[in-house]
């Protein structure tokens, strides 16, 4: 199965933020699937058969974020998308035409996958202040409760759900967050930044204790990317990675250019991807590389860093055992 294009392979934008794939993509790879295909990609050829992927960059929990496509959104999305393939799979006589999509039942023995919260806690520290966006994190999984509520009252069963990374290592916040003696792990990620993002998986931990005890025909799988992601960037040399707080495209450094622009200045060209992107942890200072994801997704999928601890494709049948 060829990978999702990239800038490199194809020569154009890959129309994600990475060189290539993403943790959802190994999530795919190792249940045997396709690469899940965008929700918004919808009028292009393809089907969804396999299952579709509602995320969008920059997308959060909160209305008002960095992307207009919130939780909410995506959540309503997710309800048409489900409400017109039943129509159209009763509408359809023939058995052909049905082949290409889902089965009713086949929503509610899908897995519901979530890894968000990351922008919310980003788009805080950026707009307000450390004590505001710790304050906010109830009110973030209220919303959150609310989504899977509402996934749950459709018929959903299944929820697979990674908890935030650590947003104080990357590079962009190392780089722009205000410097204060003290303030920076021996990785240089920036601990307040980083206790946030744990205060927020601490309170997503139990809200999901609490749904379980509620939604009593569901099973939730708790997957901790946080310390995935942390034991790599700690271990960023051992495991032939060059320093976690480098990135491949872009330049903030002086010279602020966002990955896929460049700018020439007295003859030094910013911004365009460095030659090795495989030997980074970062792609371009927010999102991390196709290594990197394939790195982490090794210990997310095996279920080592899950709650119960049970690898992605068990997680599957987790209401039958």
């Amino acid at each position: 199965m060829p990978p999702p294009p990239t800038e490199q392979t194809s020569g154009k934008p890959s129309g994600r933020f990475c060189d290539g794939r993403l943790i959802i993509d190994y999530i795919a790879l190792e249940l045997g699937l396709p690469y899940l295909r965008a929700y918004l990609d919808s009028l292009g050829p393809g089907t969804f058969n396999n299952g579709a992927n509602f995320a969008t960059g920059g997308s959060s929990i909160r209305k008002g974020g960095y992307s207009v496509f919130d939780l909410g959104v995506q959540v309503s999305q997710f309800q048409q998308f489900k409400s017109r393939i039943i129509d159209s799979y009763n509408s359809i006589d023939q058995q052909k035409g049905k082949a290409n999509l889902p089965k009713p039942e086949d929503f509610s023995r899908a897995l519901y996958t979530f890894d968000i919260g990351q922008n919310d806690i980003s788009f805080g520290l950026q707009y307000t202040s450390e004590r505001e966006t710790r304050a906010s994190i109830p009110n973030f999984l209220n919303k959150f409760s609310e989504a899977v509520l509402q996934l749950y009252n459709g018929g959903a069963r299944l929820f697979w759900v990674h908890n935030t990374g650590p947003v104080g290592c990357l590079p962009y916040n190392n780089i722009y967050y205000p410097k204060k003696s003290g303030n920076l792990d021996k990785n240089g990620c920036v601990i307040p930044m980083n206790e946030i993002a744990q205060e927020f998986n601490r309170q997503l931990k139990s809200k999901l204790i609490q749904l379980k005890a509620n939604l009593t025909h569901a099973a939730f799988t708790y997957v901790d990317a946080y310390s995935a992601k942390y034991n790599l960037i700690n271990s960023a040399k051992s495991q032939g990675f060059v320093d976690p707080l480098d990135f491949c495209c872009g330049s903030y450094y002086g010279v602020h250019v966002n990955c896929g622009e460049t700018v020439v200045v007295n003859g030094t060209v910013y911004g365009g991807p460095c030659a090795n992107p495989e030997a980074h942890i970062s792609w371009d200072g927010i999102h991390y590389s196709e290594a990197a994801n394939h790195w982490i997704a090794k210990y997310i999928l095996n279920g080592s860093m899950s709650d119960p601890s049970i690898p992605i494709n068990q997680a599957c049948h987790a209401l039958d055992a």
